[in-house]
């Protein structure tokens, strides 16, 4: 129902005339503007109303103002893209339609995939991308086991720089070994482990060869020995394992530390090189006086001097052969125990059989290799005599010569002790020297060769046992003569 007073208001719309609308009765600006104009008095009506409707308007104007001044950017690029709205439109539908079309599409290349790389079903691209993920993972641990080569190299050359004092690095080295070993056994089918394990057996044998020159040292002790020796057994199994019976316990081991040991005593020997030389001119000055008719036993003293050069050279030989053999063989014993019992016994028969002159036929290698310390010690009682029977005769002074047999005689003792004493071969060195002499007075020169060996086996036995006596007998109250022999002091 239309207000009656906006009918009344109706003609006075367009007076003056104007381009504005005419209010919509139904605004309901308009109504509420309506019904607040019936509850004014008609004084306000008469005097306010106009000015409140111009502060009204001049208030909207200035809002209107401002909103435009804040906006302009705003409204110009909403005009500008609403002109572009024509032209968008059709593009988007087309499209939308194209998006509509290629849907399908998709959704058939998805269950494609999913159907492909199902986890159901065997796929070779999904097994490489799952062993490369594999590998993404472990690539760490990958790394540390590639390294491991190097870290043995590193070990190794640190132990060779070291020598044998260097134990935590030989462990470490072989600890490395061992590790590689497990993983070769463990991957055997990897090509990887294959590899890594073909280096490793490249760096052992230098640690092979490191721990054998160790062996070789100069001034070796137990210790080091036995712990080289227990790290040749890790390394080199194969070197202690023996396929047939009998007494060799130790494996090619002992022999291997019995020719290093040699090794080292034949080096230590070659330093006396300038004393067999001078050794080597009185032996050939002693053998061209010999070859002279009628003169043998004329030496020119002033050349020849006795042998005194040849005097020097035996006694150090001698010196340096009684220390080293004593200890190769007690550190052998030591390092060997399980063998040393029936090499002692075979030792002692070669020496008993060597003394009479009559030797045993061998053993036969093939069936029961010997121990290596059955025949070591004869070969080093070769290795003295050799020497002793080439140069001992150029000694004239009955004197050093007797200091010399005795000296021999002491170090038969030593080796004595450990089963190897050659002392009743010394019988030997005077009927070899024998045959180098050609005078008329041969049979004179052998027996007083033969009285003078007897003789200093006699004061050293004699020697030995009042030593004997003294050790045994200055606890009870005994004591020893001028004449050697034991006597006991009375009781008050």
């Amino acid at each position: 129902m239309t207000d009656p007073l906006y009918e009344l208001l109706v003609p006075y719309f367009d007076d003056p005339p104007s381009s504005r609308p005419v209010p919509d009765s139904n605004d309901p600006v308009v109504s509420k503007y309506l019904n607040r104009l019936t509850t004014l008095p008609l004084s306000s009506l008469t005097s306010q109303e106009s000015q409140s409707l111009a502060q009204s308007s001049h208030s909207n104007l200035l809002s209107i103002q401002s909103l435009s001044s804040r906006s302009n950017a705003a409204v110009i690029a909403s005009a500008d893209h609403f002109s572009t709205l024509p032209e968008t439109l059709p593009i988007l539908t087309e499209e939308v339609n194209q998006l509509q079309t290629e849907i399908p599409k998709l959704d058939q290349s998805a269950v494609n995939f999913s159907t492909t790389y199902s986890r159901s079903t065997e796929n070779e691209m999904l097994d490489r991308r799952k062993r490369a993920l594999l590998m993404e993972r472990n690539a760490d641990r990958l790394s540390d086991i590639l390294d491991l080569p190097t870290l043995l190299s590193s070990a190794i050359a640190s132990s060779a720089a070291l020598g044998a004092t260097s134990v935590t690095n030989y462990a470490t080295a072989l600890d490395l070994y061992s590790h590689i070993k497990r993983l070769h056994l463990l991957y055997s089918d990897s090509p990887l482990i294959d590899s890594i394990y073909a280096q490793t057996e490249s760096a052992m044998q230098d640690l092979k060869s490191h721990l054998i020159t160790s062996l070789r040292g100069q001034n070796i002790k137990l210790a080091a020995a036995m712990r080289t020796i227990s790290w040749l057994r890790r390394v080199a199994p194969e070197l202690e394992s023996t396929k047939n019976g009998g007494g060799n316990t130790e494996g090619l081991l002992g022999y291997l530390f019995l020719v290093c040991r040699l090794s080292t005593l034949v080096h230590t020997l070659s330093a006396l090189e300038p004393l067999r030389q001078l050794a080597d001119q009185e032996s050939q000055i002693r053998l061209r006086n010999n070859s002279r008719p009628g003169g043998a036993g004329k030496i020119n003293g002033n050349a020849y001097q006795g042998g005194q050069q040849s005097e020097r050279y035996v006694k150090k030989y001698i010196e340096i052969f009684r220390e080293q053999s004593f200890g190769i063989i007690s550190m052998y014993k030591s390092i060997f125990p399980g063998s040393t019992d029936e090499s002692t016994a075979e030792v002692q028969t070669h020496f008993r059989s060597a003394s009479s002159g009559q030797f045993k036929p061998k053993q036969d290698v093939s069936t029961t290799p010997p121990s290596a310390l059955a025949t070591f010690p004869s070969h080093l009682t070769d290795l003295l005599f050799d020497t002793l029977k080439e140069y001992l005769p150029n000694v004239q002074d009955k004197t050093s010569k007797e200091s010399l047999l005795t000296q021999i005689l002491y170090c038969a003792g030593s080796l004595g002790r450990l089963g190897g004493d050659f002392s009743l071969m010394v019988a030997m060195l005077d009927a070899g020297g024998a045959d180098v002499s050609h005078s008329s007075e041969e049979d004179d020169d052998e027996e007083s060769g033969e009285g003078e060996w007897v003789e200093v086996m006699k004061k050293h036995r004699e020697l030995a046992g009042r030593l004997e006596a003294l050790a045994s007998g200055v606890g009870a109250g005994k004591g020893v003569d001028k004449g050697g022999s034991i006597r006991v002091k009375p009781r008050p």
